[in-house]
């Protein structure tokens, strides 16, 4: 048996952590890694304190979107040091949306890996000049 790489392992330990979000549409997991070690991982899930999807119901926007929650990326950032986003690598379950892409951005990630498309007009715009893999599930296995 052979090792998996990086990316591959990265992705595995995100598609664990997507097992915590509490969306009933969409269940998402982020690992932010820096020189190999994670630094931070984040699902998608309601504010604290507040209903989460599988109690409430999903809440969607005029897009279908579900509102409720925050995304997994994003959670991943509020979880992490400013210090440690900058030239970090992000590890996703799915494609990040746009939003998504510009908090990565901002925050300073370098890199960006996900397994399932969720394909949005805006994602490449957004992530100009960030390394962006697509690692599909057959090659993750």
């Amino acid at each position: 048996m052979s090792r998996k790489s990086w990316d591959e392992y990265f992705l595995d330990i995100a598609e664990v952590v997507s097992t915590r979000s509490t969306c009933n549409r969409l269940h998402v997991g982020c690992v932010i890694v820096k020189d190999k070690h994670i630094v931070s991982t984040g699902y998608n899930g309601s504010i604290h304190g507040h209903e989460h999807c599988d109690e409430a119901g999903c809440l969607l926007s005029d897009e279908k979107r579900c509102i409720r929650c925050l995304h997994a990326e994003l959670n991943a950032v509020l979880h992490a040091g400013r210090d440690e986003l900058k030239g970090a690598a992000a590890y996703v379950t799915h494609e990040p949306c746009e939003n998504c892409a510009k908090t990565l951005a901002q925050a300073g990630i370098k890199k960006v890996v996900y397994k399932h498309a969720y394909p949005n007009k805006w994602n490449a715009h957004f992530l100009k000049g960030i390394e962006v893999v697509h690692l599909s599930e057959s090659t993750t296995v």
